[in-house]
């Protein structure tokens, strides 16, 4: 197509104004914010030029009738209003998903944001003294009850608790950590990184797969004010290796008189072993063994909300009160809210595992997967048009956000096996649908793994596999 043709399409594109006066958009108008309509007819307006303009051929005339671009004015204006943040369907079998915002909040959660986001609340004030309170006495006692620590505070995320606690404890002074424990997160966090933005000195002992007690006895001197362990959560060194124990390492520093932290990125009130899975070590085992200072996060293996959880003795978790850096990283009363009622579960364990969604998921047995996949088949019923076929299968979920990396859960899977219709649509189409139904791709199948669509959720991915099952295919 010439440039002449070109200028001929684009003087035949309504102005703003003739597109604002049709029905179409006058009715959209309605109910929506005038500005945000005259952005979706401006935005479709200019998408259509940039086409006219990069098209090197026009097979046929594009539709620049006032109803035709009205259509796509209202499939603008759509993805305007829709929000940004969403719910959505994780159904690729990740537990602790950190892209689908990691653990799922308890049902007595969700029940207590009504009254408590929609009113005024006690956040900073003491009801027995009718005086300024402190909002983190809503969670400390029920953190000292449950670990058996002598103090707790609580920050925005684990990395901010590290971050804090040894700005707060080792500012210009040495901190010993072993080289094999300087690992990196997710989001690019990195312990060597937040040791330098907290003004410690790091100093690095052992190698990346021995590091023995004397390593860290032999580098101890006058400016060492923190023995530093990391719990390896994201990932394992096997074969010939060698590690401190942490009783080792406080009996070292207590003897030198210098406080030991341990790091567990993943913490944990109750022991997964018991589920068959690999040892982790459990915030009150920690605890026990005489760490000085424990952090942890509350969004991963405690199936809470973002949060950084600071627990220890208890003069230097007043220090760490103290610092300024505290109210930066302060967390809100929504957050402290679902802190406080997730811990209020951990009271019984077996309420925990009932209650809480991602200890439910994880234990979750092999059998109750089986029965949700075939009551998720059941409830797709036919599909039609030769697209693909239904098939199930047995595979392996993820615990997910950084812990248990060699742990393979058995579980079900749902696979819609491509026909007519490829398995990358399959996967954008269903990652389109309201709400969003997230899988995951392998052997050219769109794979779903039931253990993390919640029962509720089935009906839902049912109908929305109906839908696609019938879509026209080219």
């Amino acid at each position: 197509m010439d440039s002449r043709q070109k200028q001929d399409l684009l003087r035949h594109i309504p102005s703003v104004d003739r597109l604002l006066a049709s029905d179409a958009i006058r009715q959209a108008m309605a109910h929506t914010p005038r500005t945000l309509v005259v952005r979706a007819v401006q935005g479709t307006l200019q998408d259509l030029r940039n086409e006219i303009l990069k098209a090197e051929s026009v097979p046929s005339s594009p539709d620049l009738s006032v109803a035709g671009i009205s259509e796509r004015v209202l499939k603008t204006l759509d993805r305007l209003v829709m929000p940004s943040l969403r719910s959505v369907i994780n159904g690729t079998g990740v537990v602790v998903h950190t892209n689908l915002g990691r653990s799922i909040l308890a049902a007595s959660v969700i029940e207590r944001f009504g009254p408590l986001s929609g009113g005024y609340s006690n956040l900073e004030y003491d009801l027995t003294k009718g005086r300024r309170g402190s909002r983190y006495t809503h969670v400390e006692e029920i953190l000292k009850e449950l670990t058996s620590a002598e103090a707790a505070t609580v920050v925005n995320n684990n990395a901010a608790a590290v971050l804090l606690a040894l700005d707060t404890l080792a500012r210009g002074r040495e901190v010993i950590v072993s080289r094999g424990q300087l690992v990196e997160i997710g989001g690019s966090f990195r312990i060597p990184d937040v040791m330098r933005r907290s003004g410690g000195r790091m100093v690095e002992v052992g190698t990346t797969n021995k590091t023995h007690l004397r390593d860290y006895e032999e580098a101890i001197g006058p400016e060492t004010a923190l023995l530093l362990k990391v719990h390896k959560s994201n990932f394992q060194v096997v074969g010939f290796t060698e590690d401190v124990p942490l009783a080792d390492l406080v009996r070292l520093g207590h003897g030198h008189g210098i406080a030991v932290m341990e790091d567990l990125g993943s913490g944990c009130l109750v022991d997964l072993s018991k589920l068959g899975f690999a040892k982790e070590p459990t915030v009150q085992e920690v605890l026990g063994q005489g760490a000085d200072l424990v952090t942890f996060s509350g969004d991963k293996l405690l199936g809470g909300p973002q949060a950084g959880i600071i627990l220890g003795r208890k003069d230097l978790v007043d220090a760490i009160k103290k610092n300024q850096l505290t109210r930066a990283l302060r967390i809100d009363k929504l957050t402290l809210l679902a802190l406080e009622e997730t811990l209020r579960l951990y009271r019984d364990e077996r309420v925990a595992f009932r209650e809480i969604p991602t200890l439910r998921m994880l234990s979750d047995s092999y059998e109750t997967t089986k029965r949700r996949a075939r009551r998720l088949t059941r409830l797709i019923g036919r599909v039609e048009r030769g697209n693909f076929s239904l098939h199930q299968e047995d595979g392996s979920s993820k615990v997910g956000g950084g812990a248990l990396p060699l742990l393979e859960i058995p579980t079900r899977l749902v696979c819609l096996i491509p026909d007519r219709m490829p398995s990358h649509f399959m996967e954008v189409w269903l990652r389109s649908y309201d709400p969003p139904v997230i899988g995951r791709l392998e052997r050219d199948r769109f794979i779903l793994d039931v253990r993390t669509i919640q029962d509720h959720e089935l009906p839902v991915v049912a109908r929305a596999i109906r839908t696609l099952s019938g879509l026209e295919t080219a």
